[in-house]
């Protein structure tokens, strides 16, 4: 069965029978594309106030010693690892659910004071502080026309 993930190709001729209405309907659609995009994935928000930009991800299940943070060439890559088994005993069922893997999202923010950047991890949410450099005035040169 996985190797019938529909990727929208439109590669089914619609000649407007029902059987073809019926194949076009199930291989263009975009059922899986959720399940794909939040299993390597993590939510994000970025706050921008006068001083600093406050960025805040969402990373549920995931243990503090199994994220990486990294800023460099003016973007910070937020990485983590899951690992995560679930046992379930019941009657004559037995359940066992696993779910492992590494996801990273990159964020492109200029002008941050690298040695001040700080982070925070509680119940489930990062809150990365990226403090601005301070503004510089732009200095114009003003050239008198003769």
């Amino acid at each position: 069965m996985f190797g019938l993930i529909p990727f929208n190709t439109n590669s089914i001729d619609n000649k407007g029978d029902g059987f073809g209405n019926l194949l076009s309907d199930f291989f263009d659609d975009n059922f899986f594309t959720p399940f794909y995009k939040e299993a390597n994935a993590f939510k994000a928000d970025i706050k921008e106030t006068e001083n600093e930009y406050l960025v805040e991800a969402e990373l549920p299940g995931v243990k503090k010693e199994d994220i990486s943070l990294e800023y460099k060439d003016n973007n910070l890559t937020i990485s983590a690892k899951r690992d995560e088994t679930i046992d379930e005993e019941k009657d004559n069922y037995v359940r066992k659910e696993r779910h492992h893997g590494t996801f990273s999202r990159t964020f492109y923010v200029e002008d941050i004071k690298e040695d001040s950047i700080s982070a925070k991890f509680d119940n489930g949410e990062l809150i990365v502080t990226l403090p601005k450099l301070p503004k510089t005035e732009e200095k114009v040169n003003k050239i008198d026309i003769q």
